[in-house]
This record gives C-alpha cells, structure tokens and sequence, in this order.
C-alpha cells in the first residue's frame, strides 16, 4: 500500500518557477512559498562581467545564469528527517529543465521527509557561455553541497546527510564531484569552501557520459542509479559507472527500464515500471539509513 501512495504523491507534485524572470514571461505560481538563495553572495569566481543580468525563463526552462543559487524546499518539520539532497537539473548545459527535473522533484522529496536545494548552476554549452562545465558548473555542484553543509543547522538537517541528485547534464555534474577529484587550483573564496564538496550520498537519473569512466571509484559515495535500456546517450555511462563502483566495492544499486528511452522523469511515460521508479528510490534511501533520523552528524555507515 505504501508503495502506491509513494508513486500517487509524486505524480500530484505540483511545480514552481523560480525566482527571476525576464519581464514578458509568466509571474511565478507560488513567489512567496520558497527562498532563492546566493552560492556566492559577492558573486561566483569568474562571473563578475555578467553577475547582475537577467535570467531567462519559459514554461519548463531557464537560461543565462550568471549568479549560481538555491531554491530551498523545507521538509515540513512534522515530517524531516534529517536527510537532504541537492537536486541539478538537467538540459544539455544550455538550459536548465527547472520544473520536471527540479521543483516537481523537490516537493517530491519533501513527501520523503527530505529537504531538498534546487541548483541553478552556470551553463557551459549555452551559445556565448564563458564558462565550461568541468569548472565552473562543477564547482557550482561542489559549493551548492558546501553551502547546505555549512547552513545544515538552518534547516534542520543533518550535515553527514548531505546527498546531490542529478538529471542528464545534472548526473554528469553528481559524478564530477562525487566520483572524480577535485581539481587542483579551484578559488577558495571563504570558509565554506574549506568543507567538503563530496555528497554523503548520490542519485544519477539517465546521467550523461561527462566524468565517466570516474578517476576517483575509491573514494565516492552510495549510489543509486536509474536509466531507460534504449537510451543512446545515457543508458551505457549508467552501467559503466555502476560497474565501476560494484568493483569498487562501493555500496551501488542500478535500475535500467526495459524499452525505455531517455528524461523520463518521475511521471512522463506510459510504463507502469518507470511511473514507480521513485518507489525503488524511496527503498534503497530507506535500506541505507538516510531517512533514519539520528544524533546529528553521525554518518550512516
């Protein structure tokens, strides 16, 4: 019974638009509901030419940013458990897919008990970007896990429970900074940078193939991965990395859909199998512990 619930809620999640628009698109639904926060409040490394212009959204999507946030989902406090997760949508890094692969989701995961971030991060691909997605997206990723550890106390949450969730372009993101290193060189602007960037734990939806083969197996986190077994681009990065951590050792789970293509999702295809694929997600977050509440701080293995 629990598992039907799971997936009839996920399907009711209703989405919100973020916080800037351009003046000719449509006003937000709900303004007042959720904050939009600054990863950088003097503004992002790099970004200080365009920091200020105005992003651009259009029913799903939103582009042209150049001042990295979060727009934070607070688990009812009736319902937290102590667990969050940083959600990066994807869009091929020229865009941002904010409702279907951010906010519908992160109410979703509030369902959950989760406290959830959604990330608007530079886009490397974007016509004109000065930015590349190895760099300056990635470290969006590294610093939107940092900003949450560092205000854990804020939201209730529990800084040892810190995940990152990622669609397409936004897995690619989950595995750059959860299973390759940190580069080398990157700015250290204060001291929320000194914490660590590397999620307590990872879900990669359809991820694309960017940090995969990873260079740092080792050391990455619990993963949960998800793909469509038609998927061209995304259903072989899914088994590889799955692969690459079983042999690692690294506690991993994979669910590749039979006759299913790629962005899915939570409730776009006509498969009963892909429509409950957030139940099997709800299973493995509840097996390892993260939905557990506990002193905080205390790791879950």
């Amino acid at each position: 019974m629990r598992r039907v619930i799971l997936s009839a809620c996920l399907l009711l999640a209703a989405p919100v638009v973020a916080q800037t628009f351009t003046a000719q698109d449509p006003a937000p639904e709900s303004p007042a509901t959720y904050t939009a926060v600054p990863l950088w409040p003097q503004g992002a490394p790099g970004a200080a030419k365009r920091r200020g212009q105005a992003e651009v959204g259009r029913d799903y999507w939103v582009r042209n940013i150049h001042d990295p946030s979060l727009l934070v989902f607070p688990a009812a406090a009736k319902n937290r458990n102590g667990a969050s997760v940083v959600i990066m949508p994807g869009g091929g890094h020229k865009l941002l897919v904010w409702t279907n692969e951010g906010t519908k989701v992160a109410t979703a995961l509030n369902r959950m008990g989760i406290t959830a971030f959604v990330l608007k991060y530079r886009l490397g691909n974007e016509p004109g970007s000065p930015y590349s997605v190895d760099g300056d997206a990635a470290d969006d990723a590294r610093r939107a896990i940092r900003w949450v550890r560092a205000h854990a106390a804020d939201y209730g949450i529990d800084p040892a429970r810190v995940g990152a969730m990622g669609f397409s372009a936004g897995g690619e993101l989950v595995s750059l900074i959860a299973d390759n290193p940190t580069p080398a060189g990157r700015p250290v602007v204060d001291a929320i940078d000194r914490l660590s960037g590397r999620p307590d734990f990872q879900v990669l939806v359809f991820p694309g193939p960017r940090g995969i083969p990873a260079k740092a197996i080792a050391s990455a986190p619990p993963a949960f991965l998800v793909a469509g077994s038609l998927d061209a681009c995304c259903a072989a990065p899914s088994v590889a990395l799955y692969e690459q951590l079983r042999k690692a050792g690294v506690s991993a789970e994979l669910h590749m859909y039979a006759d299913s293509d790629h962005a899915f999702n939570l409730d776009e295809s006509p498969r009963i199998s892909i429509l409950h694929w957030p139940d099997r997600l709800y299973d493995w977050l509840s097996d390892g512990g993260w939905l557990s509440p506990r002193p905080l701080g205390k790791a879950a293995r």
